[in-house]
């Protein structure tokens, strides 16, 4: 089978199309026909070998744990394990593999019957690849200390990306009333997201602007701890997903805990917890309040430009890598 071989940390440049062999399900995992699986930070992180953590994880000088980056998959199955009872071939399914064995740049993978879900009918393969990470982690934010209230003021910060359009369409759903910032080029996007007010972060810094927020839901966490305190209303809540400031990330890391126990404003990060909340985004997705805003498809043999397109930070929504069946 083609797959996009990683075989050492990098830029995209070490990622090459070769060929593997087809795996075998073990007894409680099922054989995946790949057709369609989304870039997401944790394949740039983990190609560059970056944090610290994943080498510890992964492998020290090279990656030795897995053959292929690719974690959000969507497909066919092809086969099952002899354990398996929640599906059978045939079945068309989604998930997040980042607790496993990843391998979603391939035209076939294995997955632990626990990392699946039916995929709607309604639902294309690119639309289900594009919702595991990105979705859950906007809803598993927005329902960090207690889920959004229909009228609150809810900022999401890194609204143009992919966990942020999905946060703004949640949001909305809720009932809440959106700013979204991002840069200016992402502007558009989140209006037809939804988001009831848009900044470009070039223009307006939000902590500054005197404007106070009952949510705060931030992708690219770059101040100061107590810049996010002035920003929120009496009783807010602050929910870091990801961050561009180290300084900003342990901030939060350390004090968010004790000063969520000595006031009325709760701060802290959002760890993301794979396929938990599947089924509340399906019927959000259904009901057309999480769609994937895709910008992007390439096909497999293209898997490093579009790493490099997703590193210069212009992605609206998401990027999808799209496979044709194999026979």
């Amino acid at each position: 089978m083609k797959a996009v071989l990683f075989s050492e940390y990098g830029s995209p440049d070490v990622l090459r199309l070769g060929e593997l062999k087809k795996p075998k399900p073990k007894n409680i995992e099922v054989l995946v026909n790949v057709r369609a699986v989304s870039v997401n930070s944790w394949d740039w992180e983990l190609l560059r070998g970056t944090p610290f953590a994943n080498r510890l994880m992964f492998g020290f000088f090279r990656p030795t744990r897995i053959r292929a980056l690719g974690c959000d998959i969507a497909g066919r199955i092809e086969a099952v394990g002899s354990r398996v009872r929640l599906f059978k071939p045939g079945d068309e399914v989604f998930g997040d593999l980042s607790n496993g064995g990843w391998g979603g740049f391939a035209e076939y993978t294995c997955a632990k019957e626990s990392e699946l879900s039916l995929k709607p009918t309604e639902m294309t393969f690119e639309q289900a690849a594009a919702i595991p990470q990105a979705g859950l982690l906007a809803l598993q934010g927005l329902n960090y200390k207690g889920q959004v209230q229909a009228g609150q003021k809810v900022l999401i910060n890194g609204g143009g990306g992919g966990a942020g359009t999905f946060a703004i369409q949640i949001a909305k759903s809720f009932g809440a009333e959106v700013t979204a910032v991002d840069s200016a080029e992402k502007l558009e996007t989140m209006q037809q997201c939804g988001a009831d007010h848009v900044v470009d972060y070039a223009q307006v810094d939000y902590v500054n602007s005197g404007e106070q927020y009952d949510r705060i839901f931030d992708c690219v966490a770059r101040h100061s701890i107590f810049d996010y305190m002035r920003a929120l209303t009496p009783g807010g809540v602050y929910a870091m997903i990801g961050g561009d400031s180290g300084g900003s990330i342990m901030q939060i890391m350390l004090l968010g805990p004790i000063i969520s126990m000595f006031s009325n404003k709760k701060l802290g990060i959002v760890m993301h917890k794979a396929n938990k909340g599947v089924d509340e985004l399906i019927e959000l997705f259904e009901a057309g309040h999480a769609v994937p805003a895709i910008e992007r498809t390439y096909p497999l043999s293209d898997v490093p430009d579009a790493l490099r397109y997703f590193d210069g930070r212009h992605v609206k929504g998401k990027i999808v890598i799209t496979l044709e069946e194999s026979s």
